[in-house]
């Protein structure tokens, strides 16, 4: 659920936003048009992951090469798509919302996509739905829940492989992270756990990105 739709510490964020996204890999009519009915039928239509980052995620996958990964967060599928776009023939995308109302339009908009035979759509939270799966991930692109992040990563590291990745979005929250003014926020204080717990955490090698609302990648070091 990609919150935050500018990048912070810049000035003339639209603009240069605008400019960006001139100069980079065009997102295409599927995306563009899954990007405008999100924004006209849905609430908070912010947290689709939009161009310049669906174009980041797409190019990380293919650096990657993942052959399973995993998302936690679907919301309209835009992060999903282009996450599956970047994979290799016969790797496939588990991908786990929380939200069964959006189910139907998920499922719609991933059957107009080329490349629906890589993604696997599951309904549930993803504590319960991933350890039900059984399987080993070579990469994690965290984007649910953010009061959930400190349990995401408590529970579902061990699904990563040893030199896999996550990529956790959102970990800049609007800045909040470094506001005291945010100090009682849930979703604020959830987000400062879990960056100091990566931050500490030594089977971990840790990278922040400060685009759009901050994107972590986090690297599970070989046993």
């Amino acid at each position: 659920m990609a919150t935050g739709g500018q990048g912070i510490g810049y000035t003339g964020e639209d603009v240069l936003e605008e400019y960006i996204s001139a100069h980079i890999e065009p997102e295409g009519e599927l995306l563009s048009a899954l990007y405008r009915e999100t924004n006209l039928k849905l609430l908070n239509p912010r947290m689709a992951s939009g161009h310049i980052q669906g174009r980041l995620l797409k190019m990380l996958v293919s650096m990657l090469n993942p052959a399973r990964v995993l998302e936690i967060g679907t919301f309209t599928g835009y992060a999903t798509l282009c996450m599956a776009e970047g994979l290799k023939d016969g790797a496939v995308i588990h991908t786990v919302e929380i939200d069964d109302e959006l189910e139907n339009f998920i499922t719609g908009w991933i059957t107009r996509s080329p490349f629906a035979e890589r993604i696997r759509l599951h309904i549930g939270n993803a504590l319960d739905v991933v350890p039900q799966l059984g399987l080993q991930f070579d990469m994690m692109f965290m984007d649910g829940e953010k009061r959930e992040y400190p349990l995401y990563y408590e529970n579902l590291l061990d699904f990563v492989r040893p030199g896999g990745y996550i990529l956790a979005d959102n970990t800049l929250w609007d800045g909040h992270v470094a506001d005291k003014a945010y100090d009682r926020d849930e979703q604020t204080v959830a987000i400062r756990k879990f960056n100091d717990m990566v931050a500490s955490d030594s089977r971990v090698e840790v990278a922040m990105i400060p685009i759009r609302d901050g994107l972590t990648i986090i690297r599970k070091k070989q046993d």
